[in-house]
C-alpha cells in the first residue's frame, strides 16, 4: 500500500475516533453519560493493524507540569514526556519487528542471551516495582487548584494566599494502615495531603481526616505503627485495627483514646474522599510583614459536607468494589462534579505558653473546639484532572511537612519535630536518592539554584564550576536572598533555658477529657455506631485481657459508651478511677443534622423492558440537570428501554448507589437462579426478580433514600418498606418522585428511619 494514502487512512481513522471520543464525552450526548470509559476512543472489535500515533488521554486527565528538573517552565504541553511515534521500539529507540517470541536456538532450542530485547524487557519489568510506603501506601491522588481569598494577607506574608492568586496543586487521599494492594473502605485514618506549587517554591500541606493524632511524640511513631500493622508472624489482618496488638497498645498508651475514638466513630469510613474533612494536625506559625507571628491549625471543608458509609455497607464494599473511593473520586472528576474544599484556619495568639482556653496548642492529641475558635476562611480547593500515569504522577509524589514558603514555619510540637526528618528520609530508599524533587510530579514552579550535585537519578544540568559559597570562580552566584527578595526566614522564636529531658510537659497528660468531649458531641446515632464499632473490634481481639484493659480506658470517657460495649463483649463494665471531666459539648464534631448539595451522588434507576422510554428519559435528565449519575439497572445489558443498561442484576449491588429509584417491578430474570448467582438466592415471594429484592433491602437497612413511580411501586410495596417508612418515597411521575428524592439526598441518609437507644 502507498504509504502516503496509509497515512492518510490513519489520520482519517483516528480523526473520526476522536470525535466518536468528544461525543461519547459530551453530556448531552444520549447513553454516553455514565463516567468510567476506559479510554479516549472506542475501541474496535478487530485487533486494529494500521499504525498511527499513540492516542490522546482522556480529556478528564492531566499530567505534571512540563517543568525542567530546576523548575523552568518549558511551555511545552504536557504529552511532550508521554510515549511517541506509531512503533515499538527498545528503550533507546530502536524499532521491533517481534516482541512475543525470545531469540532461540531452533524453535525449540534454549532462549539466547544474545537477546538484548528480552533482556531489557525482562529487566525492566524486574524493577517495574519501587517500596511501597510504610503508611498511607494505598491512595489515588489528581490534579487541581487553590484560589486564595486575600484574607489571610494580615496574618502571613505567603503569596499564594493573596487574593484571587491561583496556584496548582496535586492532592493524595489515601488510608494509613493497609498495602498498596489493600481496600478502600476499611476502618482508619485517612491521608489528605496537598502539593502547593507556588511561585515562592513547594507548600506541602500534609494532612489527615481525624484532627488528633495518636501520640504526642514522635519518637512513638513506628510503635503505633507497628501495632496497627498485621501481625508479624502471620501477616494479618490487613487494613485493619480490629486486632491484639493494636488495642494492645492503644490501652495502654492512653493518650491514643481520643483518636481512636474518633476512628471507632463514622469519620473512620468516609462515604467519599470528596465529603472527607482534612486537618492539618499539628500548630503552625504564620508570620507577617512586620514580622508578628501568630499560631494556626489548617482546616478542610469539604463543599460537599462530612458523610460516612454505614459499617456493612463499607464491608459489602471492601468485596464488590475495593477501589470504591478511588473509583468515586476518578468518575466524579469525569464527569465534571468538581470536588471543591474551602481552607480555613483556627488563629491563635503565639503566646509564651503556646495554649489557648487551657488547651495545649503543642499536642497533637488535642483539638480546640471551633466554638472557642472559628475556623477562618482562606482559600478554596477544586481538583479537576485526573492523573494521566498513576505511578509517575500518584505513586511518585513525594509530600514533606518542611516544605514551606516564607510567611509559614513550624512549631516545637514533638510529633512535627520528628516528621520534619521521617518524611524527607523515607523518600531516600523509595524514590532512589536523593533527587526525588526532580521527578516531574514533584518539580516545583519555582527557579531551583541549589548546588545540590549529583547522587542516583540528577536530571538537573549543572553549569559552572564553584558548586560551594561563597564562590568567585562563578562570578559569586547563586546569591543568598534577603527580606525583600522573598527568602525563607526560620522564626526567631525564643527557646527558654532549660535542661535537657526525656519528658512531656505535664499538660500532656489529660487523656480524657477531650474524648469526652467528642463522645458527648456525637448525636444519638453516631453514638450508637461508636458503640457497634468498639464492640466489633474488641470482639476480634484473642485476650480478654486487653478487652478489659480498654473497658477501663472507656470508663473514663463515658459510663454508657462502657456498659454498652462490655455487653456486647459479655465482660463486666469497670467503674471509672477518677470523676469524670466536666465539658462542653461541640456542635461542630458531629456529621449529622444539616443540609448539604448532593453533587456527583449516583442514582440506581431499575428497569426492565415494561418500562416506558419517554419517562425513564425524563428522569435521567432530571438526575443529570442535578450534577448527578443516573445508573440504569436492568435484568440484561445493551438497549433497555431506550438507554443503554450501565449495570444488570447480576453486576450491580446496592453499595454502589446512594438512593435507588424503581421505575419496574421486574420479574425473576432467566439468570435468576442461585446456583449460577448467589444473590438471586434473596428472600422474596417469587413475584420480582430476588437480586431487586436484595437491593431494596440493603438500601433500606442502610437508611438510603427508595422512591418508586409507575410499575415500581408495586415492586416496592413488594418488597414491603412500609407506607410510613422515613426515606421511602411514592409518587406517580418522575419529576415529582426526583424533588422528594433530592430533599432526602441533601441531608445524605434517613437516620431517623432507625430510632437509637442511647440518648
Amino acid at each position: 500500500m502507498d504509504m502516503s494514502k496509509a497515512a492518510s487512512q490513519t489520520a482519517e481513522a483516528l480523526g473520526k475516533g476522536l470525535k466518536e471520543a468528544k461525543d461519547a464525552l459530551d453530556p448531552t450526548s444520549e447513553g454516553n453519560v455514565v463516567p468510567g470509559r476506559p479510554n479516549a476512543v472506542p475501541p474496535t472489535v478487530e485487533e486494529p493493524t494500521e499504525p498511527h500515533d499513540p492516542l490522546p488521554p482522556k480529556p478528564d486527565q492531566r499530567g505534571a507540569a512540563t517543568r525542567t528538573a530546576t523548575g523552568a517552565p518549558t511551555e511545552a504541553p504536557d504529552r511532550v514526556r508521554a510515549q511517541q511515534g506509531a512503533y515499538l521500539t527498545t528503550s533507546t529507540g530502536a524499532r521491533l519487528r517481534d516482541t512475543d517470541h525470545s531469540l532461540k536456538a531452533g524453535p525449540r532450542g534454549p532462549t539466547l542471551l544474545q537477546d538484548h530485547h528480552l533482556r531489557e524487557k525482562i529487566t525492566h519489568f524486574d524493577h517495574e516495582r519501587i517500596p511501597e510506603r510504610v503508611v498511607h501506601a494505598r491512595g489515588a491522588a489528581v490534579h487541581g487548584y487553590f484560589e486564595g481569598y486575600g484574607t489571610a494577607s494580615e496574618l502571613t506574608v505567603a503569596k499564594f494566599l493573596g487574593e484571587g492568586v491561583r496556584t496548582p496543586v496535586f492532592t493524595r487521599f489515601s488510608t494509613v494502615l493497609g498495602s498498596r494492594g489493600s481496600a478502600d473502605t476499611v476502618r482508619d485514618t485517612r491521608g489528605f495531603a496537598t502539593k502547593f506549587y507556588t511561585e515562592e517554591g513547594n507548600f506541602d500541606l500534609v494532612a489527615n481526616n481525624i484532627p488528633v493524632f495518636f501520640i504526642q511524640d514522635g519518637i512513638k511513631f513506628p510503635d503505633v505503627i507497628h501495632a496497627g500493622k498485621p501481625h508479624p508472624d502471620r501477616e494479618i489482618p490487613q487494613a485493619q485495627s480490629a486486632h491484639d496488638t493494636f488495642w494492645d497498645f492503644v490501652s495502654l498508651h492512653t493518650e491514643a483514646q481520643h483518636h481512636a475514638l474518633w476512628n471507632m466513630s463514622d469519620r473512620g469510613i468516609p462515604r467519599s474522599y470528596r465529603m472527607m474533612e482534612g486537618f492539618g494536625v499539628n500548630t503552625f506559625r504564620l508570620v507577617n510583614a512586620e514580622g508578628a507571628t501568630t499560631l494556626v491549625k489548617f482546616h478542610w471543608k469539604p463543599m460537599l459536607g462530612t458523610h460516612s458509609l454505614d459499617w456493612e455497607e463499607a464491608q459489602l464494599i471492601n468485596g464488590v468494589d475495593p477501589d470504591f473511593h478511588r473509583r468515586d473520586l476518578y468518575d466524579a472528576i469525569e464527569a465534571g462534579a468538581f470536588p471543591q474544599w474551602e481552607l480555613g484556619i483556627q488563629v491563635f495568639p503565639d503566646n509564651e505558653e503556646q495554649q489557648f482556653e487551657g488547651i495545649d496548642l503543642l499536642d497533637a492529641t488535642k483539638l480546640v473546639p471551633e466554638e472557642l475558635a472559628p475556623v477562618q476562611p482562606i482559600g478554596r480547593l477544586t481538583l479537576d484532572a485526573n492523573p494521566k500515569n498513576f505511578f509517575a504522577e500518584v505513586e511518585q509524589v513525594a509530600f514533606h511537612p518542611g516544605n514551606l514558603p516564607p510567611g509559614i514555619d513550624v512549631t516545637d510540637d514533638p510529633l512535627l519535630q520528628t516528621r520534619l526528618f521521617s518524611y524527607i528520609d523515607t523518600q531516600l530508599t523509595r524514590l532512589g536518592g536523593p533527587n526525588f524533587n526532580q521527578i516531574p510530579i514533584n518539580r516545583p514552579h519555582a527557579p531551583v539554584n541549589d548546588m545540590f550535585r549529583e547522587g542516583f537519578h540528577q536530571h538537573a544540568d549543572h553549569e559552572g564550576v564553584a558548586p560551594y559559597k561563597p564562590n568567585s570562580l562563578d562570578g559569586g552566584c547563586p546569591f543568598l536572598a534577603g527580606t525583600l527578595e522573598g527568602a525563607f526566614a526560620d522564626t526567631p522564636v525564643r527557646v527558654p533555658e532549660s535542661t535537657k529531658v526525656r519528658e512531656n510537659p505535664t499538660s500532656f497528660d489529660d487523656h480524657f477529657t477531650q474524648a469526652r468531649l467528642f463522645w458527648l458531641s456525637m448525636s444519638p446515632v453516631e453514638k450508637e455506631h461508636i458503640i457497634r464499632a468498639y464492640t466489633f473490634e474488641l470482639g476480634k481481639c484473642y485476650e480478654d485481657a486487653i478487652k478489659e484493659r480498654q473497658l477501663q480506658a472507656l470508663a473514663q470517657i463515658d459510663p454508657v459508651l462502657c456498659q454498652e460495649v462490655a455487653t456486647g463483649l459479655g465482660l463486666p463494665a469497670p467503674e471509672p478511677t477518677e470523676p469524670l471531666a466536666d465539658v462542653v459539648p461541640s456542635a461542630a464534631l458531629s456529621q449529622v443534622g444539616g443540609t448539604w448539595p448532593a453533587d456527583g451522588r449516583m442514582i440506581g434507576i431499575v428497569v426492565d423492558d415494561t418500562t416506558d422510554p419517554g419517562e425513564l428519559q425524563t428522569l435521567r435528565e432530571a438526575v443529570f440537570g442535578a450534577g448527578m449519575v443516573p445508573l440504569v439497572v436492568a435484568p440484561h445489558g445493551g438497549q433497555v428501554a431506550g438507554a443503554t443498561a450501565q449495570r444488570t442484576f447480576a453486576t450491580a449491588r446496592s453499595v454502589e448507589f446512594d438512593a435507588l429509584v424503581l421505575a419496574a417491578a421486574p420479574v425473576p430474570a432467566p439468570d435468576a437462579i442461585p446456583a449460577r448467582d448467589a444473590k438471586a438466592g434473596a428472600t422474596g415471594s417469587g413475584a420480582l426478580d430476588p437480586r431487586v429484592s436484595l437491593m431494596i433491602e440493603e438500601c433500606w437497612r442502610h437508611a438510603k433514600a427508595i422512591g418508586a413511580f409507575g410499575a415500581g411501586v408495586a415492586a416496592l410495596n413488594e418488597a414491603d418498606p412500609g407506607e410510613a417508612t422515613p426515606g421511602v418515597v411514592r409518587a406517580d411521575d418522575p419529576a415529582s418522585l426526583f424533588t422528594e428524592l433530592q430533599t432526602l439526598l441533601s441531608q445524605h441518609r434517613v437516620w431517623h428511619r432507625f430510632p437509637p437507644t442511647v440518648a
